[in-house]
């Protein structure tokens, strides 16, 4: 029985004992793989910091491929800053693809500062891809976005420019589903360029630059936007060109044109008449020739049959002759007449 009580407890292979090795190898695993789930500085810090995690919460995360890290170390932090929140709802938004540290961080801040902000607003808001923390700091401190150079003409045809600061806070509750930076700048240039439209001349803008704030202030710029419109600054006001002159001598130069199309259409017109009117006289000397061609014969016809005799034939070429002689004298009399001097 001794023996077999040794055999059993010792189970030797050689001089070694067996048992033992896999008693402590065993133990040996279960430390690594407790290690390996559970981090044990990690945890350490959220008990002596006072933040309420359990071991099993800890490998919870482990399998559900949560990082500890964070989700425990923005635990500390809020229960640090008097902020309770349970473990689940910050597992939950960092499953979500959330960044847990950023709304913990913005928490703490509008948790100083007064301002009131749920955390299932903040996580909203991040998940919505909005910076909360940078939200909160604009809360807190206003930023002041600057416009381009906008350009407008009043009505004496001047132009003019300007430069414009506008200073803005966060609106927390308007921050999901609320219009960005660029539609304030927009909101704002077109004020700009409806306020100096509508002035008479442009020495009443210069004069009076903080009338295009206050007119552009009092719009409501900031209805439906992220932002609070806390004033608008004119940073700069210049005059530019005399547009109202440029447009009249454009438009002269337009009116030119046209006069002068309108002119080489009438040209045109009169040398295609002109041209149309040759050709009837052309046409209308053509037909004369081929009368005169035809008279020859008239006349040889009515000698042969009789209906005319040689006598009467040549007092008509004489009388021809003579009507000629004489419009010749009158042509050549005409003109010594008007050349001999006065």
């Amino acid at each position: 029985m001794e023996n077999l009580f040794l055999l059993s407890t010792t189970m030797e292979f050689g001089d070694i004992p067996i048992i033992p090795i896999i008693i402590a190898t065993a133990v040996l695993l279960f430390i690594v793989l407790f290690l390996r789930f559970v981090p044990l500085t990690l945890w350490i810090s959220a008990i002596s910091s006072g933040a309420k995690v359990s071991i099993g919460a800890l490998i919870g995360m482990r399998l559900r491929k949560v990082s500890p890290v964070h989700i425990v170390r923005p635990l500390i932090k809020c229960t640090k800053a008097n902020i309770p929140i349970p473990v689940g709802q910050l597992e939950a938004h960092y499953l979500a693809g959330g960044r847990v540290d950023a709304v913990i961080n913005a928490l703490i801040a509008a948790h100083r500062a007064n301002i009131e902000l749920p955390f299932d607003k903040a996580t909203a808001i991040d998940l919505a891809g909005r910076d909360v923390f940078e939200a909160v700091r604009m809360s807190v401190n206003p930023k002041v976005i600057e416009t381009p150079m906008i350009s407008a003409m009043a009505v004496n045809g001047i132009e003019v420019k300007a430069v414009a600061r506008i200073t803005v806070r966060t609106n927390i509750q308007r921050l999901v589903g609320g219009a960005g930076e660029a539609t304030i700048v927009a909101r704002v240039g077109e004020g700009i360029v409806t306020t100096i439209g509508s002035a008479q001349s442009h020495r009443d803008v210069l004069e009076n630059p903080d009338r295009i704030s206050k007119t552009v202030l009092g719009k409501g710029l900031d209805a439906g936007t992220a932002y609070e419109i806390l004033s608008i600054d004119i940073a700069d006001v210049d005059v530019g060109r005399n547009i109202g002159a440029q447009l009249q001598i454009e438009q002269a130069e337009a009116d030119k044109k046209i006069a002068e199309a309108k002119a080489e259409e009438r040209r045109a017109l009169a040398v295609a008449q002109e041209q149309e009117m040759r050709a009837e006289v052309e046409r209308m000397r053509a037909k004369v020739v081929e009368a005169e061609a035809e008279v020859p014969l008239a006349y040889a016809e009515a000698l042969r049959t009789g209906r005319i005799s040689a006598e009467e034939y040549l007092g008509l070429q004489n009388k021809k002759a003579d009507t000629k002689m004489r419009e010749n004298i009158g042509s050549a009399n005409m003109e010594m007449s008007i050349n001999q001097p006065k």
